[in-house]
Parts: structure tokens; C-alpha cells; sequence
């Protein structure tokens, strides 16, 4: 039997960090900090539930973070 693949590793990063940032920083940062994808929706926005490695989710409002997730 194969061996199941190990996920590549997720920054360790605090996500109430990025709330209140300006969406261009947050940006910024969180690539800077080694996240694979970085999202930002509006307030409200239907989302899939599934998990995906590596990326990180901000809910902007009014071009600020208002919250932030993994996966």
C-alpha cells in the first residue's frame, strides 16, 4: 500500500494579527509570512467549507480586515 502524501506546512501565524490591517497590507504580509493563498471577501460572501492547506481567508469590509481564518 502507498503511503499517504504529508501536506506541505502552514505558516504558523497569529490571524487576529490581521484584523484591522488595510486589505493591501494584509495581503502583503500574510504572502510574506509563506501563505500559499490569500483571500479576501466581502462581508456575507457564500464560501465552500472545505479545508485547503496553506491558504488564508479575510472577510474585508470598507478595505479593512473585519475577520481572518485558515483553510
Amino acid at each position: 500500500m502507498a503511503s499517504l502524501p504529508t501536506p506541505p506546512a502552514q505558516p504558523d501565524d497569529d490571524t487576529d494579527a490581521y484584523v484591522g490591517l488595510d486589505s493591501d497590507a494584509a495581503d502583503r504580509q500574510a504572502r510574506s509570512r509563506g501563505w500559499d493563498t490569500v483571500r479576501a471577501v466581502p462581508p456575507g460572501t457564500f464560501l465552500t467549507m472545505e479545508f485547503r492547506q496553506g491558504r488564508i481567508n479575510f472577510q474585508v469590509e470598507d478595505g479593512t480586515v473585519t475577520r481572518c481564518w485558515v483553510g
